[in-house]
């Protein structure tokens, strides 16, 4: 890796706000920075890894189009990442892609999320949602899953069954978000 002082701005000690957002806005103002961020995030068995990752939602927050160029790689390492701490900012990455691509149809991401990126976020949601994976991480893929399932109906049934087998023994955040996806499914109109 080479020494362009990234690592220097995950280095921080406390996962405060003010840190993450700080270090993203580093990478923003060094956007040749983006592809050794994104290959920090899939270190699994290094602590940077999860801090770079955080690092990476608060860089597509504010400027998603830097992740663009790097969807290729992002899509091919997903599967491989197994931190709880890596996978929450993962999971919130994947549910922004699908609502910009389909509820705000933005342009940029149209033309450039392919079919292959859409598999692979469906086989990873799925994935996060029927393993024992943190609610914020299965919440994010619920809804990534609706997006994708509107334009592959198969999803939306697959996800009806899942959500109507384990919402009863989920947690009080697996429950609302579950209710409000299958409320979705129902009637689409809403």
């Amino acid at each position: 890796m080479s020494d362009t002082g990234l690592l220097q701005q995950l280095s921080y000690k406390k996962a405060y706000r003010k840190n993450r957002l700080q270090a993203a806005h580093w990478v923003i103002d060094h956007p040749g920075t983006f592809g050794e961020l994104l290959t920090c995030c899939f270190k699994n068995e290094d602590d940077v890894s999860y801090k770079a990752a955080w690092v990476l939602e608060f860089v597509y927050l504010e400027q998603p189009s830097l992740l663009f160029p790097h969807l290729d790689i992002f899509f091919e390492k997903l599967p491989t990442v197994t931190r709880d701490q890596t996978l929450r900012p993962m999971a919130h990455i994947c549910e922004m892609i699908a609502i910009s691509y389909y509820k705000k149809k933005e342009k940029k991401i149209v033309s450039c999320l392919s079919e292959t990126h859409k598999k692979t976020m469906t086989e990873c949601c799925f994935d996060w949602l029927i393993t024992d994976k943190k609610v914020a991480c299965q919440a994010r893929a619920m809804t990534a899953l609706y997006y994708l399932g509107t334009e592959f109906e198969w999803i939306h049934h697959q996800l009806r069954q899942i959500l109507e087998q384990n919402i009863h023994q989920g947690s009080a955040g697996y429950k609302a978000r579950g209710k409000k996806i299958l409320g979705k499914i129902r009637n689409p109109e809403s």
